[in-house]
This record gives structure tokens, C-alpha cells and sequence, in this order.
């Protein structure tokens, strides 16, 4: 399998779970806008960064945008991103590896002022099919 696309399947199958369907967290890629998210939900995208170990692997970063009812405060980004620690900090799940996460700032979304949006960032490491 190509090395981006292997990597984006490995990485989305991973919100296609029992276990990740259980959180309740809606999960969209970064291409698509939802019509009606809900109060919560977050938003994937994959940004390939280079070339990993060898030719069928790729590395990058995870970028997760996380938004959620601004009423909450910023306790549930910090639940949600422990949340997505769960599945895919330090862990290993198909051909990919993940390393540690970083959660940056929590602002007012531009689109919807009711939701609060937080990045949640981790790399990876593909490493293909050989």
C-alpha cells in the first residue's frame, strides 16, 4: 500500500473503533465541515513531515483540533485530550507508532462563539507494509 495513503488509513481506522465509538466524541477530517456538530467534536488532520525509516514509511504530525461547549471551560479540552491520550499516546496501533502529545491554547472558535477549540498535537511514525 502507498506510504500517505497506508498512513491515513491507519490513523483514521483508529476512530472507527468500538473502543473509540464508546467515547461519544464525533470525529470529522479536517476536509469535511460538519452541518450540525454538536456541542462537541473533534476535527483530524495528518501533515506527512517526511520520509520515516525506510521507503514505505512515512513520519508526521497528528494535528487534532478539539472543540467543545465554551460553558464547559477548559476542564473538558484537558478530559478530552487525556481522552485521545488513551488511544494513541506512546502507543503502537496497526503500522503506526505514536509518540508523545502536546496540547496547545484553548481560544473562542472563529465560526461557532459557543465552542472553544483547543489543538492537540502528536508525531508518528508509519512504517508501512513490508
Amino acid at each position: 500500500m502507498p506510504r500517505y495513503l497506508g498512513a491515513e488509513q491507519d490513523i483514521f481506522s483508529i476512530f472507527a473503533t468500538a473502543e473509540w465509538n464508546t467515547e461519544g466524541i464525533k470525529a470529522y477530517p479536517s476536509t469535511i465541515v460538519p452541518d450540525n456538530p454538536g456541542q462537541e467534536y473533534i476535527r483530524i488532520s495528518i501533515v506527512p513531515s517526511g520520509q520515516g525509516l525506510n521507503y514505505n514509511s512515512v513520519s508526521g504530525l497528528l494535528l487534532i483540533d478539539i472543540f467543545t461547549a465554551r460553558a464547559q471551560g477548559p476542564k473538558r479540552p484537558m478530559q478530552v485530550a487525556d481522552i485521545l491520550d488513551t488511544h494513541f499516546n506512546v502507543k503502537i496501533s496497526g503500522n503506526s507508532q505514536f509518540m508523545s502529545s502536546s496540547l496547545g491554547k484553548t481560544s473562542q472558535d472563529r465560526d461557532d462563539p459557543a465552542l472553544c477549540m483547543t489543538s492537540y498535537s502528536i508525531a508518528f511514525n508509519y512504517f508501512g507494509e513490508t
